[in-house]
């Protein structure tokens, strides 16, 4: 079975970023977590979507240095999702891309009264 196949099959939201901050790749459940269609997806850079991130610095790095982490992510509608951040699934630190999964903390976090 191809990679992409299994990647949109997977039921956590995942998200392939290239090192030019264009999303390669988002299933259907990241574009659910953050409201939008796969189609909006794909024309958005990671700046957008990633609120730490800034123009200046390398998508892959951030990736790599939040790792493990809870990120902030906006949502199609201006809101703030929180949700912890894998590392990429590719390992070495020279990849052009960067690979991972993200757990929506923001319910969660919201009742326990951490916004």
């Amino acid at each position: 079975m191809p990679a992409r196949v299994v990647l949109e099959r997977m039921p956590v939201p995942v998200l392939a970023i290239g090192e030019d901050g264009s999303l390669m790749f988002a299933n259907a459940a990241f574009a659910e977590m953050l409201g939008h269609s796969a189609e909006t997806l794909a024309a958005l850079k990671f700046h957008e979507i990633f609120q730490a991130a800034t123009r200046d610095e390398p998508p892959v790095s951030l990736v790599h240095a939040y790792a493990g982490e809870i990120v902030a992510l906006m949502h199609a509608d201006g809101s703030v999702v929180r949700a912890k951040m894998s590392k990429s699934a590719l390992l070495r630190e020279n990849e052009l891309m960067a690979l991972a999964t993200f757990d929506d903390l923001t319910e969660q976090l919201w009742t326990q009264g951490r916004r």
